[in-house]
Parts: structure tokens; C-alpha cells; sequence
């Protein structure tokens, strides 16, 4: 049952995500990325600095304030903007379909800085799934948005940013470390507003209501898959995080009239079957040092 309620939750966090993506790209329409990511990042920071205070966690203790979090903030910041941006200028089943390679960026990243082992059939399936990316990006060919680019920059970041969680000090409340995720949003927000054209103003009409959605989307979404982790098996509930690529998709063609072709959704599944294989092999050999020790 608690696999079941995992799964609800996870799938629920894919459609939460996506509707903040959602939010995101309709309000870069009107105003600039800089400021989304500095009135996001005020928002949902207030949130969970208000859930650590209640949990009784101070932001400001100094575990929480050493090399490895602060790393891991930047990270943050760097997948923020180049997400961000790239949903202001690309497809949103491009932006959800080249991030679905996260998995295989950190699974290559845990083989090369943090000694882990992987074996030829894994090394292959990163090769696949990359293959997907260049299906989905083209570089080189018609079609080719050098924007997707910014997609790969937040898949690295984000890649980096889990890397760094698993060797963090686990004393740091979730609560804590989501704050310092979205507060150092606000001053790379700040820099983006900075550098690229726009003029921050102030919200009219729906706009507030277009942020207000992008703040409660993005809590809940955070909020379920930390919930989903707890509660159920991670060899039963990570698979479904793919269903974000769905949501993305229906939302593209419902929202914003896309058209995913063929080479795209083609490219898309490469990469999700190689995740897939990718995880399912890591759970086997996980299975099998259990047996054997």
C-alpha cells in the first residue's frame, strides 16, 4: 500500500512541476526571467523558511551553511536560470524531454567523481539516451534551437546538485536545504535581470495569480516527491517520474499549441527507455551485493 501511495504521490509531483513550468512560460511572456526567478524564489523561500521555524530548524546554523550546502545552492541557482530561460524560448515538451536525461547525467557523474561502478551495459544505455538529446536538440541541422542548449546546462547543474545532496551532512533538515534553494534563486534572478533585456515591474491582473500558481506548484511539488521517497520504495516510485514528460506534452499541445514530431517523441523515448534500463541495472546489482554479502 505504501508503494501505491509513493507512486499517487510521485505522479502527482510530475503534474505539480509541470503546471509551475506551466506558469513559468506564460509569465515570460510578459515579463522578464530575472524577476520570475526573483519573485519565485521570495515565494516559495518564505514557505519553507516558514515549515523549518515550525519544525523548530534554524536556517542559519552553521552545518547548514558549509562548503558541500552552499555548493549545492549554486548548483541550484545555475539549473534555476538556464531552466528557466529555456522555457522562455523553447517548446516546453523540448525543455521536459531533454531533462529526462537527468538520470543518465547523474548516473555518469557518480561513475566519475565518486567512484562508483558501472559496467558496460550502463556506460551503453548513457550512450543511448544521449543519442535521444541530439535527436531532440539536432545541432547542426534544421530545426536546431541553440536554446535547447540552456536545457543541458540545467540538466548538469541538477545532476550536480544530487550528486553533492548524497555526500552532504544528512543533519541538514530537507526544510533547510529547500530554503537555501530558493533563496539563492533571488540574487541569480537578480544578476539574469541584470544582463538580459526587460525592465522589472509590477504585477497586473492575472499575473499575480500566474505566480501565486508557480509558488504553490512548486512547494507541492517539492513537498510530494520528498513525501513519495519516504513513504514508498525507491525501486517502485522513481520510474514514474518520466510521467512529467507526458504532462509536458499535453500541456504544450493544450496551452501553447505545440506539435511534438516524430524525430522529438522518438528521441524522448530513447531516453527514457535508457534511464529506465539504467535504473533497472542498478537495482539488480543493488539486489544482488545484498545476497551476496
Amino acid at each position: 500500500m505504501n508503494n501505491v501511495q509513493g507512486i499517487l504521490l510521485v505522479i502527482g509531483a510530475m503534474a505539480a512541476f509541470t503546471l509551475e513550468d506551466m506558469f513559468i512560460k506564460s509569465l515570460s511572456e510578459q515579463l522578464p526571467v530575472g524577476q520570475i526567478l526573483i519573485l519565485l524564489g521570495i515565494g516559495s523561500g518564505s514557505v519553507f523558511a516558514l515549515l523549518a521555524k515550525w519544525q523548530g530548524h534554524q536556517i542559519l546554523a552553521p552545518r547548514a551553511w558549509r562548503r558541500l550546502p552552499v555548493l549545492r545552492a549554486l548548483c541550484e541557482a545555475v539549473a534555476a536560470v538556464s531552466f528557466a530561460s529555456s522555457l522562455a524560448l523553447v517548446d516546453i515538451s523540448v525543455v521536459a524531454a531533454v531533462f529526462q536525461a537527468t538520470p543518465l547525467v547523474i548516473t555518469m557523474g557518480a561513475a566519475l567523481f565518486l567512484g562508483e561502478q558501472v559496467g558496460w551495459r550502463r556506460w551503453s544505455a548513457i550512450l543511448v539516451g544521449f543519442a535521444g538529446v541530439l535527436m531532440i536538440i539536432r545541432p547542426g541541422l534544421a530545426g536546431f534551437e541553440p536554446a535547447a542548449l540552456l536545457v543541458l546546462v540545467s540538466v548538469v547543474a541538477v545532476a550536480g546538485r544530487d550528486l553533492m545532496t548524497r555526500v552532504m551532512d544528512s543533519a541538514v533538515p530537507s526544510t533547510v536545504v529547500s530554503f537555501q534553494a530558493f533563496a539563492v534563486v533571488i540574487p541569480a534572478g537578480a544578476i539574469l535581470l541584470l544582463l538580459t533585456p526587460g525592465d522589472a515591474r509590477l504585477l497586473v491582473g492575472n499575473e499575480w495569480l500566474m505566480m501565486l500558481g508557480g509558488v504553490i506548484f512548486g512547494v507541492l511539488g517539492y513537498y510530494g516527491i520528498v513525501t513519495a521517497m519516504r513513504v514508498g520504495d525507491a525501486s517502485a516510485v522513481t520510474p514514474f517520474r518520466y510521467s512529467r514528460l507526458v504532462f509536458s506534452i499535453l500541456v504544450g499541445v493544450a496551452m501553447f499549441n505545440e506539435r511534438p514530431d516524430a524525430m522529438t517523441l522518438a528521441g524522448a523515448a530513447l531516453i527514457i527507455l535508457s534511464g529506465l534500463y539504467t535504473f533497472m541495472r542498478e537495482r539488480r546489482l543493488a539486489r544482488a551485493g545484498v545476497l551476496a554479502s
